[in-house]
């Protein structure tokens, strides 16, 4: 035999063993497909079939099944919004949740309090459910855990002071006794289920924030949590790049980073640098000096003591947030302050201006909030003077920037110095920039990745620098609230989708406000309300008393007495000519009331109220009138 034939019949036994591998490929146990798969240098795809030809070269379908050991990542919220954070990390029996946030509501959410995600997924699979995981204690993060509890009960893992604020939550809600509170130390490791969870020390605007290290059988995920790398930290921790750099190099399944900030090129400046602009704001004045941030930014706060002590200042806090956070971080010790610093506001009073700071609530213009009562001469302690010095230690969220300008506008006619963002360096984020983004993806160096916390915008910006980072486009993921990602070290694919979006908190109402009756609060608020009272016979049909015409926010009855009378003529014109058309049903009645008004008030006066016909049926038995309705 030839060489080259030799050649030819090796070429045919490989073929034929490599179609007899792919023909048995489904009965294959796992660990096998994996070395058959990298042995024949397999490219797995993301789509949800694999073409292979047959031995007569035609093209055959063949479906590529996930198994029930692959790793499922469902977010619940906080994708393409801001707050509202959840994520399900399930891998077959066994669930575990990584926070449970609120989102605050929209400017159309008339009378709604809160928002909170849907977790109907969860009711469904509480069985499974091992922990509740919790990053951070913001309120995006921690927020919605009450309305969680009270439908599922589940053990909370979380760090010190994550934990007190959590605490805090619980004993508003009466839920202490019955909740699972594991208080968790960073660097160690929480066992739930077929998943471990290592707390890894991260940097945020707010102390005891970590990263998570979720490890399933399918491989790693690493959770960033809210993050900046901050080099300085008030606190002194800066984050553990040595075990990040650690689990890289084992190799990363997936990374999950925080996208706030994505746009921004550069560092994210240290919170340090805050503390330099408070020190040559206090150093020399002899104002009262009032600072207003956000009640969870500690290290914020701890600076503002820090200045006050150095000057010799008194500290009175106001907001009822403000005043829980500073109490449950001076009880744990992350605030460290000397006796006697802190004074209750009502002893003011006792004391001159340039021996005083004020630290409030109300940095985004909220309009309950202390300093915007303050600035419009509402606050029942604090009067707003021209010798007062006002700090806005924060940057107005997108879609508060009016409210926070009206805040400084009345401040200023008062007199007061005001100083905010524009002016000075007096509040840094909290989140990374994309250098910071760069580098965590160079510590970690992912197999797949999937951008988070954020909307969607910033999510792409954050995945087109992954992209620059050499992750391939294929294995970056767009996540989005309710959609099924599962994934192993072969394969990753969107799969299906789970019940998901936003449950409204209106007081004690936990979803019983719905798009209806939030298009009926808007109707209402826009347009103002028409009640149209009368009484009819109900053998007659006729009217024996009304039509009464009652208006709310539409117009001033008193001043438009032509259009009420104009208006009572269009509905007694309809009822004469459902009279005529043996129009006796209710329902029918009421309709053709409203359409009718509707065009005629559109015609008159350009507007639309909501029209709310009550008509009140009445006969006689002998002498006795009963009402029907």
């Amino acid at each position: 035999m030839t060489e080259e034939k030799k050649n030819l019949e090796n070429e045919k036994k490989v073929g034929t063993n490599s179609q007899r591998r792919r023909k048995n490929y489904t009965t294959k146990t796992k660990q096998e497909t994996v070395k058959q798969a990298n042995t024949e240098n397999v490219k797995q795809t993301r789509s949800k079939t694999n073409t292979r030809k047959t031995k007569k070269g035609t093209a055959k379908q063949e479906d590529f099944r996930f198994k029930p050991s692959n790793l499922k990542i469902i977010p619940l919220g906080g994708l393409h919004e801001i707050g509202k954070n959840i994520t399900v990390f399930e891998y077959e029996n066994d669930i575990i949740i990584v926070d449970c946030g609120l989102a605050f509501p929209e400017d159309d959410m008339l009378g709604i309090d809160l928002v909170i995600p849907d977790i109907s997924y969860l009711e469904k699979n509480k069985d499974k459910i091992r922990a509740l995981i919790i990053t951070h204690g913001h309120e995006d993060h921690i927020g919605a855990i009450p309305y969680l509890l009270k439908k599922i009960n589940v053990p909370i893992y979380a760090t010190r002071l994550t934990c007190g604020l959590i605490r805090n939550k619980l004993e508003e809600h009466k839920l202490v006794k019955s909740t699972k509170l594991v208080e968790v130390k960073q660097g160690e490791v929480v066992k739930a289920g077929k998943f471990s969870v290592e707390f890894i020390r991260s940097s945020h605007s707010i102390p005891d924030s970590v990263a998570l290290a979720i490890k399933s059988p399918a491989g790693t995920v690493i959770h960033t949590g809210d993050f900046k790398i901050d080099y300085t930290p008030i606190d002194g921790q800066i984050m553990d790049f040595g075990r990040l750099a650690e689990l890289g190099n084992e190799g990363v399944l997936a990374l999950m980073s925080d996208s706030t900030n994505s746009e921004r090129k550069g560092y994210t400046m240290s919170e340090k640098t805050v503390g330099d602009v408070f020190e040559r704001l206090f150093q020399g004045c002899r104002k009262r000096i009032v600072v207003a941030t956000f009640a969870s930014n500690v290290h914020r706060v701890q600076q503002i003591v820090n200045c006050a002590v150095r000057y010799n200042r008194k500290i009175a806090v106001c907001g009822r947030s403000m005043i829980n956070m500073i109490n449950t971080a001076r009880e744990l010790d992350y605030i460290k302050v000397p006796d006697n610093v802190f004074i209750d506001i009502d002893m003011i009073k006792n004391y001159t201006d340039d021996q005083l700071v004020i630290i409030t609530t109300g940095s985004q213009g909220e309009p309950m909030s202390a300093l915007t009562r303050m600035a419009s001469g509402e606050h029942r302690k604090v009067q707003i003077t021209p010798d007062d010095l006002i700090i806005i230690s924060a940057n107005p969220i997108p879609g508060n920037e009016k409210l926070v300008s009206k805040v400084i506008d009345d401040l200023m006619q008062i007199g007061a110095e005001v100083v905010y963002s524009s002016l000075a360096d007096v509040h840094v984020s909290g989140h990374a920039c994309q250098e910071e983004q760069r580098l965590m993806l160079a510590l970690v160096k992912p197999k797949y990745f999937l951008p988070v916390h954020g909307e969607y915008r910033q999510l792409k910006a954050h995945a087109e620098t992954a992209e620059e980072m050499g992750i391939d486009k294929d294995n970056i993921f767009m996540l989005t609230n309710g959609r099924v990602l599962e994934m192993n070290q072969e394969e990753a694919k969107f799969t299906t989708s789970v019940q998901s979006g936003r449950v409204l908190v209106d007081g004690l109402g936990v979803g019983d406000v719905g798009n209806i009756v939030l298009r009926d609060r808007q109707h209402l608020s826009q347009d103002g309300l028409i009640i149209i009272v009368m009484t009819m016979d109900s053998s007659t049909g006729e009217i024996i008393a009304g039509p009464d015409v009652i208006s709310r926010g539409f117009v001033y009855v008193r001043e438009s007495e032509n259009l009420m009378e104009n208006v009572k003529a269009v509905i007694r014109n309809e009822i004469e000519k459902c009279e005529r058309n043996h129009i006796t049903d209710w329902s029918t009645i009421k309709s053709n009331l409203r359409d009718n008004l509707k065009d005629y008030i559109a015609q008159k006066t350009k507007r639309n109220p909501m029209i709310l016909p009550i008509i009140m049926e009445v006969w006689t038995l002998g002498t006795e009138l009963k009402v029907q309705r």
